[in-house]
């Protein structure tokens, strides 16, 4: 039986869910690409160029876009057109995107949901069961920096059952624009500006960017009683919050004997949690992150007290008082 992570939401291919991404104001009432129980185990869409209704205003990438009501009836298939092509990175099959999106219904042009409002873009992984099928095979093969019209019908979007709390019936088609700001997937690092490293009594972190693990040099020195959280790469995004999500790559060991407890690096996935759940289980990791800006790898020293303390996960090599040590380049926040 695999060890449950000790960062608790350490996400494999296709696991995470938009509900572990997002705060509960941009969750509770809307409706948002997330997993639909009718689309789990339907064959792969047709995927045609339209018919999809106009973008009648916001007609730029990162504007909120205005888009009419559906013209006579839908495809049966799924409609897609890139209205603008991005240059960035060719988005894949379990990659995790960063995007701003608005859905409405196809017969109304009732908005059921937006990004652009809450000016909190949503990140979810284009994985089976983790997002509504429509997206899942729409998005594949995008490039960053793209926006892209779709005309989802129920097969792959909610199902016969609909949404009943966003006002989404069960034979209603959703037409989204969305636009893709950024890409993630098991071999990204943090980008940042590298950060001199001399004080020769904290740990050395490697500044490699190529998606493996960065060695971490531990002194031969009694390890700080106090929290450290030092920029090893420092990059340029917003600073995270204390109530928000991050999504992360990591390496955590232990001060005596540096042995590696748990890392993302290498394994195919990326890790995924909450800053205010952290809280309840590694204190020292959640203050080391909070106020650190996306982009950015981190060094984090965690002392006894702020970790696992007396009560160390069973059956590891985290001991009693064990002083933990991590690198953690923070790809994005939610």
């Amino acid at each position: 039986m695999r060890r449950r992570s000790l960062l608790l939401a350490a996400v494999p291919a296709g696991l995470v869910t938009l509900a572990a991404c997002g705060d509960d104001k941009s969750a509770s009432s809307k409706a948002s690409p997330s997993p639909s129980g009718s689309a789990s185990s339907v064959p792969p869409p047709k995927i045609v160029e339209g018919p999809l209704p106009a973008i009648t205003a916001g007609k730029k990438f990162g504007e909120k876009p205005t888009v009419a009501k559906g013209d006579g009836e839908p495809s049966k298939d799924l409609a897609v057109k890139t209205v603008i092509a991005g240059g960035g990175r060719t988005v894949a099959e379990n990659d995790f995107v960063q995007a701003n999106y608005l859905g409405q219904v196809w017969a109304t042009a009732k908005v059921f949901d937006n990004s652009y409002d809450r000016k909190t873009p949503l990140v979810l992984q284009l994985a089976k069961g983790s997002v509504i099928d429509g997206w899942r095979y729409a998005l594949q093969g995008k490039k960053v920096g793209s926006r892209v019209e779709m005309a989802v019908p129920p097969t792959w979007g909610y199902g016969s059952s609909g949404n009943a709390q966003a006002g989404i019936k069960g034979t209603d088609t959703l037409v989204f624009v969305v636009d893709l700001l950024d890409s993630f997937n098991s071999k990204s690092s943090a980008k940042g500006k590298e950060v001199p490293q001399n004080d020769a009594a904290l740990p050395k972190v490697g500044t490699n960017t190529n998606g493996s693990a960065p060695s971490i040099d531990v002194p031969k020195s009694d390890p700080p009683t106090k929290l450290v959280s030092e920029y090893v790469l420092e990059g340029d995004g917003p600073a995270v919050k204390a109530d928000q999500s991050i999504l992360c790559q990591f390496k955590g060991i232990v001060w005596d004997g540096g042995k590696t407890f748990e890392q993302t690096y290498g394994s195919g996935r990326l890790s995924q949690f909450s800053v205010q759940q952290m809280q309840q289980v590694l204190k020292g990791l959640a203050q080391g992150v909070t106020g650190k800006k996306v982009g950015s790898r981190i060094l984090v020293v965690v002392p006894p007290s702020l970790g696992y303390g007396d009560t160390p996960p069973p059956g590891g090599v985290i001991k009693k008082g064990s002083t933990l040590v991590f690198s953690l380049d923070i790809l994005a926040a939610m």
